[in-house]
């Protein structure tokens, strides 16, 4: 594989730095940063370079395989594409609630997706920078070093996951890109017997979920000025809420805050999602750029999934994560948190909520009987929305007379926090890297700023701490200034070559 160096002056005469590509994230994408003559930061974008085109091929599907096709976006969190593909499927052909038992499944399926993303996220991909460092020895920057120096984080962090999984694997079939909700409901039920295995785990995994949340607030009051200010900018907040304003993953209206904490909307319909937000094309990026139409591109734009969620709900409505909800909405001192690596922390009350709603669907009798389908009066237009881990995900079809797909626009979480992740981008370059010298642990401040969002950049699966990287810093005449080669763990410093090289 071949990694190209970008040698090419700007021609505003600035200098360029590439991160490529960016690790420990789902999917490809890089970085690249444009300095001045004094070494300041003019400019920072991330880019994501692949381009995947499931909005154009699922056109001319039958509508009833799509909840299926889309989970093939992500390894990760297929269930959540599953679900906002079938509720969109729901309204189209009429089915509009779907039967108690369908609605009881679904929710014990995508919960158990918060569980497992949530844990996998935290306990594999950040806390190897959250425990030893961002600058860290690289060699023990992975989970492998967690289980070898925290052996205890790094066990709840496995089989907190492997129970979330397993409630995917009970109520969709299998762990990974299952069959379980369909258009109109679900395909099966839970039987005792599954329920009675899930309940018996559920006193173990609620002690280690509150154990996470104490770990990320433990992180926060060791070092609170690293963590108020690493990558800190004020936004607009984004998400789904229940009617009543309590948080939901699975369904709801839409409402957005001001960085102020200001309701800038409330209690709007899914289906009316395109009146409040529009989506911008740029030239540097597969990925689009959404903002809130009411403030235009320049101060519309928000972010979305754990940060916003904690803070735009009113309440959490579950005993143990309120508290903790609590908690956090008292570090920022009456306003809104708007630090980057607090994502991490409203994560973990997010997982510890997953897993009590789970607690509380287990003792669901709809789980084991009823209706599993509905049917009505069909629909040409249908939008599903629902809370994924990373963010509100956006699922809009229309579907044709003889049941075939004619549009499809999906809008996925890490899309609502494209700008988000350039200003976090942006905010570490110019604290951390104007003037220093170019090191593996400087460019891994950058990367940290991105994973803390959790990024889907596609459907990709992760790198453990092994991604090759080619980064070089280049004069305004195209004159090499340093290049530094990071393979395999390994950061060596070549000012010999200015072309591409090959592993």
């Amino acid at each position: 594989m071949t990694f190209g160096l970008e040698t090419a002056a700007h021609p505003e005469g600035l200098r360029r730095v590439a991160i490529d590509p960016v690790s420990r994230v789902e999917g490809h994408g890089k970085v690249t940063l444009l300095l001045d003559e004094h070494n300041r930061v003019q400019q920072v974008r991330l880019h994501i370079v692949e381009f995947r085109g499931f909005e154009k091929f699922i056109e001319g599907r039958p509508y009833w395989e799509v909840p299926v096709m889309v989970q093939r976006l992500c390894g990760i969190c297929p269930v959540s594409h599953h679900l906002a593909a079938a509720k969109a499927f729901d309204r189209i052909i009429g089915a509009m609630p779907v039967p108690a038992s369908a609605d009881a499944v679904r929710r014990l399926m995508h919960y158990g997706q918060m569980l497992q993303s949530h844990a996998l996220h935290f306990f594999h991909l950040s806390s190897p920078d959250l425990l030893f460092g961002f600058d860290s020895e690289v060699a023990k920057r992975n989970i492998v070093g967690v289980a070898q120096a925290h052996p205890e984080i790094a066990r709840k962090g496995i089989f907190l996951r492997k129970f979330g999984q397993e409630v995917i694997r009970i109520t969709s079939g299998k762990r990974v890109h299952g069959t379980g909700a369909i258009p109109g409901g679900v395909n099966k039920l839970v039987t005792a017997e599954e329920r009675d295995t899930l309940k018996r785990e559920l006193p173990q995994m609620l002690a280690w979920a509150q154990d996470a949340v104490n770990i990320a607030k433990q992180l926060h009051a060791q070092n609170p000025a690293l963590y108020n200010q690493f990558g800190s900018f004020r936004s607009n907040l984004l998400s789904l809420v229940r009617p009543d304003g309590a948080m939901d993953f699975y369904d709801g209206v839409l409402r957005a805050r001001d960085a102020d904490g200001k309701i800038l909307f409330d209690g709007v319909s899914d289906q009316r999602y395109l009146e409040l937000i529009e989506e911008e094309v740029r030239s540097w990026s597969y990925m689009k750029f959404p903002h809130l139409r009411s403030l235009g591109r320049e101060q519309g734009w928000y972010r979305v999934g754990p940060l916003a969620r904690v803070q735009n709900c009113d309440f959490i409505p579950t005993p143990l994560a309120e508290a903790e909800r609590q908690a956090f909405v008292a570090w920022g001192r009456g306003e809104v948190v708007h630090a980057t690596l607090a994502y991490h922390w409203a994560r973990m009350i997010e997982m510890l909520h997953a897993v009590e709603v789970i607690a509380e669907l287990l003792d669901n009798p709809a789980l084991l009987s009823g209706d599993l389908v509905s049917t009505g009066t069909r629909q040409r237009s249908g939008v599903g929305i629902i809370e994924a881990p990373r963010g509100t995900l956006i699922h809009d079809y229309d579907v044709g007379d003889n049941d075939l797909v004619t549009r499809c626009n999906l809008i996925v979480s890490t899309t609502h926090n494209n700008q988000a992740m350039n200003e976090a981008v942006r905010a570490v370059a110019r604290d951390y890297l104007d003037g220093r010298e170019l090191t593996e642990g400087l460019l891994n401040h950058i990367e940290v700023a991105i994973r803390a969002y959790d990024p889907c950049l596609s459907c990709a699966t992760h790198a453990l701490g092994r991604m090759p990287l080619d980064v070089a810093l280049v004069a305004h005449d195209g004159t090499l200034i340093d290049r530094v080669l990071k393979s395999q763990g390994e950061l060596v410093h070549d000012l010999g070559s200015a072309t591409g090289w090959s592993t």
